[in-house]
């Protein structure tokens, strides 16, 4: 069971299969501490929202060593508690939801912060995200709100996600170096010309560009997947996605 014990990212990848068969998939399994998948469900939670959670709080004016000890007692309280339930009767999306909380969590915190260490005797969260790293990128979005950053953050998760999911295909099919090669143009980040990487990869400029496209085009159904596993209908996967891609379009003009 999933405690005060090191929260591992979940080994969880996309899946093509129908929506009806992931929808809700994750916060189904994290909310029953006794099913099996319930850790793996538990831990694929951290690995998404650890991000937008230590974000949302180093916006709000948190300085690294304490947001990253209320982001794990943030997580430690929604799991000890099994508050993750009570998401099952609430309306709207989980990431919503989620932010409420973590706001009502920071109102309850700010009396015991004053009086006692943050965090005492607890391990820090085990995750891919580096904070110190994290924090270095939060000086460069400093006009974003806490809200806005929680978003961001929450978008970069999903995609790295699914990339990784990606990634994992490719290497099945031993063609990790296509995948490489390759990636930083499905995610348009990209400063080399296409004739470039298929030099490298001894492949036709146009199978490069043909194979990006098939790439991209997975990496969607991959990000749908993703979202799939905190979305209740098939409408709020949609409106979750377009929230994702909007964030993208944001990202990429800079603003």
């Amino acid at each position: 069971m999933m405690g005060r014990e090191r929260f591992q990212p979940a080994g969880i990848s996309g899946s093509g299969g129908r929506f009806e068969d992931t929808n809700w998939w994750v916060i189904r399994q994290a909310a029953d501490a006794e099913v099996t998948g319930s850790d793996a469900a538990r831990a694929h939670l951290c690995s998404t929202y650890w991000r937008p959670i230590y974000s949302y709080l180093r916006r709000a004016g948190y300085p690294h060593p304490d947001a990253e000890d209320l982001t794990q007692e943030f997580f430690a309280r929604l799991f000890e508690k099994n508050l993750v339930q009570l998401a099952q009767r609430e309306r709207g999306k989980f990431r919503s939801w989620l932010l409420l909380l973590l706001k009502r969590f920071i109102a309850d915190q700010w009396d015991r912060t004053h009086r006692q260490k943050r965090g005492g005797g607890q391990t820090p969260l085990a995750l891919d995200a580096d904070p110190p790293a994290l924090s270095d990128r939060l000086e460069a979005a400093d006009e974003l709100t806490p809200d806005k950053l929680f978003d961001r953050a929450w978008a970069e998760s999903v995609l790295e996600h699914a990339l990784q999911a990606l990634r994992v295909e490719w290497q099945h099919a031993n063609k990790p170096q296509v995948f490489e090669t390759l990636e930083p143009f499905i995610t348009c980040r990209s400063a080399e010309h296409y004739a470039d990487a298929a030099g490298r990869l001894g492949m036709t400029e146009n199978h490069v560009k043909v194979t990006v496209h098939r790439m991209r085009r997975r990496l969607r159904d991959l990000l749908r997947a993703e979202i799939a596993r905190t979305a209740r209908t098939d409408e709020e996967l949609e409106e979750e996605l377009q929230d994702l891609l909007a964030i993208f379009h944001e990202m990429g003009q800079g603003r």
